[in-house]
């Protein structure tokens, strides 16, 4: 087997599974889970009409660039939401979510070789799928802390200046896992300009660019900003997707888009990958895409969410409102973030993941220790009602 496979790490949710061993929670409360980030709120009739109508397609190969329509109904979107004109024929594509595409991107990309570029940068607390990318494809990933004594930003000055010739990419991800921090303008400016300047590719990942609070202000995102600031998409790649934005993770669908050189080679990549999407996903996905409505009412009951969820927990953990996502990003009483989660889920019987988990150790320290994240993608009462024991459970344990 590939020696490469030994160096991966368990995913979060093993480590959380092998935390809780031994333990048993309180049988007398229901169950609320809180740790994964994985959308609970119904699928949207419409889509799942759009994709038993597309049944006949089980009887098509799929290709690769996928269909013309759904290529035209993404970007159709990406010009109503960001702004830009994408060509659909080279600067768009559709995947089998971007988690997929995220890893396979980084198998494409990197040069090996002996003399190569083998450096990827990720942010940390990070997806681990950055991790696991950079390895198995032989690179080397430089983790980048982003700490709440910067705003949770990813500090480019940390980086040595004799390491950016090797960097090969760099993972950004905007609305962040798991702090739900946005880039701004001046954050993308000098990420552009380093990759001007050393050649290295930019993966943006903006998964939760559809989940934020204030209807008619989305996130600023890639595509936008390097328009915004006259530089084309030149080494640039977005990745998006439908699972956080349309309740859909199980149709695991998404898209990339950008530099029209570098999606002509992850194509011919992605046709020995044997990732074609399935035409009845395809089906669905354009009318997912095609939609903005559901999307409207998905973030409406984030928002409250949030609004009911903050104020009752604001006293007994620590934490900023995140830009946009559906995660809290919360410092825990005692610093100790697996003990807090393992005794929240034996008194409480909810789980939340620790933060340590989510990150490796990096100039000396974890920047996820200490913190918890807790996803709100639970019903409303249940979001309310895991809080409200967090509450008791702090007040008892101090």
């Amino acid at each position: 087997m590939n020696p490469r496979l030994e160096q991966l790490h368990p995913y979060p949710f093993q480590k959380l599974r092998e935390l809780f061993v031994g333990v048993t929670p309180n049988p007398d409360l229901a169950p609320i889970n809180l740790s994964i980030g994985e959308p609970r709120h119904p699928t949207p009739q419409f889509i799942k009409d759009a994709l038993v109508a597309g049944l006949g397609g089980l009887s098509n190969y799929p290709i690769t660039q996928g269909s013309d329509a759904l290529r035209g109904s993404i970007s159709a979107w990406a010009e109503r939401r960001y702004g830009v004109k994408l060509d659909p024929a080279t600067e768009v594509l559709p995947v089998n979510g971007s988690r997929e595409a995220l890893f396979a991107f980084a198998q494409a990309s990197v040069d090996s070789s002996r003399h190569g570029r083998r450096v990827i940068i990720s942010p940390n607390p990070f997806y681990q799928i950055y991790e696991g990318a950079a390895l198995l494809a032989g690179a080397r990933p430089f983790f980048l802390n982003t700490l709440p004594e910067n705003g949770f930003s990813m500090d480019w000055s940390r980086v040595p200046e004799d390491l950016w010739e090797q960097v090969n990419l760099v993972y950004v991800c905007s609305p962040g896992n798991p702090t739900g921090k946005v880039m701004s303008l001046a954050d993308w400016k000098a990420l552009f300009d380093l990759s001007d300047q050393h050649g290295f590719v930019i993966a943006a990942d903006e998964c939760y660019s559809e989940i934020y609070f204030e209807e008619g202000k989305p996130p600023l995102g890639a595509l936008t900003a390097a328009q915004q600031l006259g530089r084309g998409f030149r080494n640039l790649i977005v990745f998006n997707s439908l699972s956080k934005r349309s309740n859909v993770p199980g149709l695991r669908s998404g898209m990339v888009a950008g530099d029209a050189a570098l999606m002509k080679a992850f194509l011919l990549y992605r046709t020995y990958h044997g990732s074609a999407m399935s035409p009845v996903v395809q089906a669905a996905s354009q009318a997912a895409w095609n939609d903005e409505a559901h999307v409207i009412e998905n973030r409406r009951q984030y928002a409250e969410k949030f609004a009911a969820v903050m104020p009752l927990l604001k006293d007994v953990l620590s934490f900023d409102a995140p830009d946009a996502a559906f995660y809290l990003w919360a410092r825990v009483p005692g610093g100790d973030d697996a003990a807090f989660a393992r005794g929240l889920y034996e008194k409480e019987h909810v789980t939340v993941l620790p933060g340590s988990f989510l990150a490796r150790d990096a100039a000396g320290v974890n920047p996820g220790k200490g913190f918890v994240r807790i996803a709100l993608v639970d019903s409303l009462p249940a979001c309310v009602e895991a809080a409200r024991r967090m509450v008791g459970f702090v007040g008892r344990a101090t």
